[in-house]
């Protein structure tokens, strides 16, 4: 008699639909407010470094990269270590470094968290 009612509980629960969503076939709707991976710009970057100055993690390191016009210091970020917390968004002068919607950046290997600024359009 003991074992019957978490039996029944059971089967009372096999009965509901699954609480979470078949991802990534159906995505999540975020918030207005919400702050995903950073996109850059590298046409609009005046390798100023702002980004990398202001963020509180030391997430962002200026790397060499190679442009149209050159050689020139541009933002890699490590998503790791990243808070989200848009500093380095509002400092952009030229506003070339903004954060996405985008939520799907799961990897399997760590290194693939550093962004190189190539890795960030």
């Amino acid at each position: 008699m003991v074992m019957i009612k978490p039996l029944a509980n059971v089967f009372k629960e096999s009965l509901n639909p699954p609480a979470t969503l078949e991802y990534p076939e159906n995505r999540e709707a975020v918030t207005d407010n919400y702050r995903g991976v950073h996109k850059l710009d590298m046409k609009t970057c005046v390798s100023c470094a702002a980004c990398a100055r202001i963020c509180p993690n030391q997430t962002i390191e200026m790397v060499d990269t190679e442009t149209d016009k050159g050689t020139k210091k541009m933002p890699q970020i490590n998503l790791e270590r990243c808070l989200f917390c848009a500093l380095c968004e509002e400092v952009c002068p030229t506003e070339c470094l903004i954060l996405t919607k985008d939520y799907d950046f799961e990897r399997f290997d760590r290194r693939e968290f550093i962004k190189r600024p190539e890795d960030l359009k």
